[in-house]
């Protein structure tokens, strides 16, 4: 079964970057989102396999959607992992104790990025 990501981001090239490379390297199908609002929405609605998410957005940062994610009984569950360019070790602590999968820093290599996706979510590629 092709596995679902979706990319919260208010980057649009790193929207572009991230869907061209998953399609690509894994084959995967990935949808977007440019505010937390709206990847709130959309992981209600479509219920991804994981969530890649930008912890530095407008409006509405990472960790405060993420927080709303698992608030709610329908996308709690959804793995999620950070994208962000905050990867010190105080950082890497505090999304520990969020409760995130796992990190990726950003800028990151995008021939690497299912492959950095897979390792952290235990998935095969």
């Amino acid at each position: 079964m092709t596995k679902h990501i979706l990319v919260i981001d208010n980057e649009q090239y790193i929207q572009e970057i991230t869907q061209i490379c998953l399609r690509t390297t894994a084959g995967w199908q990935v949808s977007t989102a440019s505010s937390g609002r709206e990847g709130i929405a959309k992981a209600d609605a479509d219920r991804p396999d994981a969530i890649l998410l930008d912890v530095m957005m407008p409006d509405m940062d990472g960790p405060t959607t993420f927080q709303q994610l698992q608030a709610n009984p329908a996308t709690c569950q959804i793995p999620v992992i950070l994208l962000t360019a905050k990867v010190q070790a105080a950082d890497r602590q505090r999304y520990d104790e969020l409760g995130v999968q796992g990190a990726i820093a950003k800028p990151f290599d995008p021939l690497q990025l299912a492959s950095q996706v897979a390792e952290t979510l235990g998935w095969s590629l």
